[in-house]
């Protein structure tokens, strides 16, 4: 107390500089800088500690994390050292390349290697090198330790846990498993950050390389000579060797074994298992699954792992179960891990996963996915606090047990790709606490329980390419809903369209249910069939969506309510956008856009009179070569036209209208109008020129190959408007033939090209003229007709019936 009363007598009215070095102590900070009216003002206290805790207990305000350093900075750390010694340039960058590699920016590390690596010949750093792949440096690890050392038991368990096992995980993940193990991980997982020990990213676990291998070697020199011996098996030669001897000890708490690195089959047998009574986690896994490509699961499906009829597991303390490729049909009778937090058999043959009811209270994962031979769920009834279930990639699954209703805490549900599901229980209804349901790809299912509506909960669900065309009448009540994907839902196939489009047999009155979903932020309905009888209106009560994706239907308009979708993100620029639309597969600009041209530019001297009270919109297209590009383009159109009074150029956009989900791999036709309402000076107009650039999301333009514009006008005109051309549209049924009829001297024609457009192609253009058409009656329909259209003379499209 005496020295207390004598550090704040003497410096309360000094202005002092207080440098506290390695702090780990709190009873430190008390004695020596307890409060700050014990110095004088403008005085400085720096402290350096490795647990934020401590500072942040003492009250300090401002706290600075040191940082690693920049690989520039590593470099000219390294380059202190070499001045010492005599090496080449290229010795110098090699060793510089692999020390600021190992290192990471940490300077401890780099000062260590430093020292002495740079007075070795170069066969002895390269050497040296080598080993610290295998056995890390002493030094450093020491004083990592430290840290380490500071913790108590439960938080050592964790970090090891996370160092040998975890890495890179969900945090929120890692917490339930680790939980599970009693390590009260909440405040453990603080503990560790507030060390340094690791960061988070994402929500996801990092750490620094040399922090992890610090722990692995703690967990090594358990026993050096004996794998099985120590706590946790990850090397996977570890691990065959382990359990090849039957030398796995009770000491064994945890043995993560990656497939992928075993080149021979390894049997899992009862004996080899029998002594770790210990065994807390237990995945055998392949780390090709993280491949995302989902389609080829050949490769997954092959496990070097044999499971013996008799395998079973000491299930006292098993927290958590993942056994990739499973190869036996159901889990042993004897199966009751009390304590199992989560349970995962990717690509497993299990058929049944257990009979009867396992009291499983603490179970809250089950994935099962891609395990084709599983024909129904298990009953449900004693694992109540089960929270998520996969199931994606179950092709045989043909029921969902009725006991999953009664799972109170139930949030989430993979149905994915069950091609024989047709339907789920009536009391899934009863999943108050459903928050994900994804259904796409089922494609027999037809029919959603009665009472879905009821799910208040639910906020996102997926029900792409499913057996259903209509909405259900009760969508309408999910209030809470900020995802629905609902694409590829469509009727039978019917013809496509040209521009526009009369497509038969659509979803029509599906959008309906969808006014009442007041929450919702993302909406997919591709591939749906919608044309303009599809009530596309009710998409303007949508006031919370910010993504709309209405890609590959038939619809020409989309109705003015849209604009009221004020946070609308991918249409926000909408209200300046054509009305009319369309971006399909394709190489040929439909004969009716009159004026075209190679490139991406064409010129058009209009005739005299073609402005009348029945002239539309401009219709606009293009044909874009295959491109690899991602998600989105920006495509944009700028007119430049004479008139009477020079008006100025004007420019439309249709920025972010396009939204592309896979890469162009082939020539894509866009189409897309302005409407006169948009359009000043436009009966004014002779001469226009339209330019088109096509940029994708990363700002890197797209070749344009082929360009057009044409003249739109209402299709009730009966006069001839002095030979004005004119679109006249014509739906085509499900099934029809296209013929194309000359229209001879006295009917309807046009006035022919502008002499600016470009026609010096047509020899060896692959745009053929219908003169260049074997047959009249044989040319195939493949979403577009396409001949050029002549000065002299147009052709107009009928259809005929095919024969049933």
């Amino acid at each position: 107390m005496k020295v207390l009363t004598s550090i704040k007598e003497r410096l309360c009215s000094k202005k002092v500089l207080i440098v506290l070095d390695n702090v780990n102590d709190p009873l430190i900070l008390k004695s020596l800088v307890g409060n700050q009216d014990w110095f004088g003002r403008g005085s400085r206290i720096i402290v350096t500690t490795r647990d934020k805790r401590l500072l942040a207990s003492h009250g300090v305000i401002n706290i600075y994390e040191a940082r690693g350093f920049s690989d520039e900075e590593a470099f000219d750390f390294l380059r202190h050292y070499s001045l010492k010694h005599e090496l080449s340039i290229n010795d110098f960058m090699e060793l510089s390349s692999e020390v600021l590699d190992y290192a990471q920016g940490l300077p401890l590390a780099l000062e260590v290697l430093g020292s002495f690596l740079f007075s070795m010949t170069r066969e002895e750093w390269r050497n040296q090198l080598n080993k610290l792949k295998c056995t890390p440096n002493l030094k450093i690890q020491e004083v990592l330790a430290i840290s380490y050392d500071g913790l108590d038991d439960k938080e050592k368990n964790i970090f090891l846990d996370i160092a040998c096992f975890f890495e890179w995980e969900d945090k929120d993940y890692v917490i339930e498993i680790l939980d599970g193990c009693g390590f009260f991980s909440h405040s453990g997982i603080r503990a560790l950050l507030d060390k340094s020990l690791i960061t988070i990213y994402s929500n996801k676990l990092m750490m620094h390389d040399l922090i992890k291998e610090m722990g692995r070697e703690i967990v090594r020199r358990q026993s050096l000579e004996e794998p099985g011996e120590r706590s946790r098996l990850w090397f996977h030669e570890d691990i065959y060797d382990a359990l090849k001897r039957n030398t796995a000890s009770e000491k064994i708490e945890g043995i993560f074994l990656n497939l992928s690195h075993l080149e021979e089959t390894l049997d899992f047998t009862a004996q080899a298992f029998s002594r770790m009574s210990k065994l807390r986690l237990l995945k055998v896994y392949n780390s090709e699954d993280t491949s995302g490509n989902f389609k080829d699961t050949s490769n997954k499906e092959k496990c070097r792992v044999n499971f013996s009829k008799d395998f079973k597991l000491c299930y006292d303390c098993l927290r958590f179960l993942y056994l990739h490729g499973y190869s036996l049909k159901s889990l042993p009778n004897d199966f009751n891990p009390k304590n199992l937090v989560e349970l995962s058999m990717p690509y497993s043959h299990i058929q049944q996963l257990w009979k009867g009811i396992k009291v499983l209270e603490k179970l809250k994962f089950i994935d099962l996915n891609n395990s084709k031979y599983l024909i129904e769920t298990p009953d449900f009834s004693g694992v109540t606090n089960l929270r998520r279930l996969v199931l994606e990639g179950c092709v045989s699954l043909r029921k969902v047990d009725s006991s999953l209703g009664n799972l109170k805490n139930f949030s989430f549900l993979n149905l994915k790709n069950c091609k024989m599901l047709k339907s789920l229980p009536s009391s899934t209804c009863d999943l108050k606490s459903l928050e994900t349901l994804i259904l796409s790809g089922c494609s027999k299912f037809k029919e959603f329980p009665e009472n879905f509506g009821s799910l208040e909960m639910l906020m996102e669900l997926y029900a792409d390419e499913i057996g259903l065309t209509v909405l259900p009448s009760f969508f309408y009540f999910l209030r809470n809903l900020k995802v629905l994907s609902f694409s590829g839902c469509k009727g039978p196939p019917s013809t496509f369209w040209v521009l526009p489009s009369r497509i038969l047999n659509p979803i029509g009155p599906i959008l309906q249910p969808l006014s009442g979903l007041c929450s919702l932020v993302q909406l997919k309905l591709s591939d749906c069939n919608l044309t303009d009888e599809s009530n596309l209106s009710s998409l303007g009560s949508l006031s919370s969506l910010q993504w709309l994706d209405l890609r590959r239907n038939g619809f020409v308009t989309l109705p003015s309510t849209i604009s009221l979708l004020s946070n609308l993100e991918d249409y926000h620029n909408y209200r300046s956008f054509p009305e009319l639309f369309a971006f399909i597969l394709g190489s040929r600009i439909p004969d009716w856009i009159r004026y075209q041209s190679s490139g991406s530019e064409v010129e058009v001297e209009l005739p005299p009179n073609w402005f009348n009270s029945n002239f539309q919109a401009f219709a606009l297209s293009f044909v874009s070569f295959p491109q690899f590009v991602l998600i989105k383009f920006v495509a944009h159109a700028t007119f430049h036209y004479t008139s009477s009074d020079n008006s100025p150029f004007f420019d439309i956009s249709t920025s972010n209208l396009i939204i592309i989900a896979s890469k162009l791999e082939s020539d894509h036709l866009c189409l897309f109008g302005v409407p006169v309402s948009m359009i000043t000076h436009c009966s004014q107009m002779t001469h226009i020129k339209v330019s088109f650039k096509l940029m994708s999301c990363n700002k890197n333009p797209i070749e344009i190959k082929r360009c057009g514009v044409g003249l739109m006008y209402n299709n009730n005109e009966d006069e001839n408007h002095n030979n004005l051309p004119m679109i006249q549209f014509n739906p085509l049924p499900t099934e029809s033939t296209v013929v194309l009829e000359e229209i001879h001297e006295g009917e309807t024609s046009g006035n022919g090209c502008s002499n600016n457009v470009d026609r010096s192609e047509e020899e060896n253009s692959e745009y053929h003229t219908a003169d260049e058409e074997e047959e009249p009656n044989s040319t195939s329909y493949d979403g577009h007709y396409e001949s050029d259209m002549r000065s002299e003379k147009r052709l107009k499209a009928s259809t005929i019936m095919d024969a049933p």
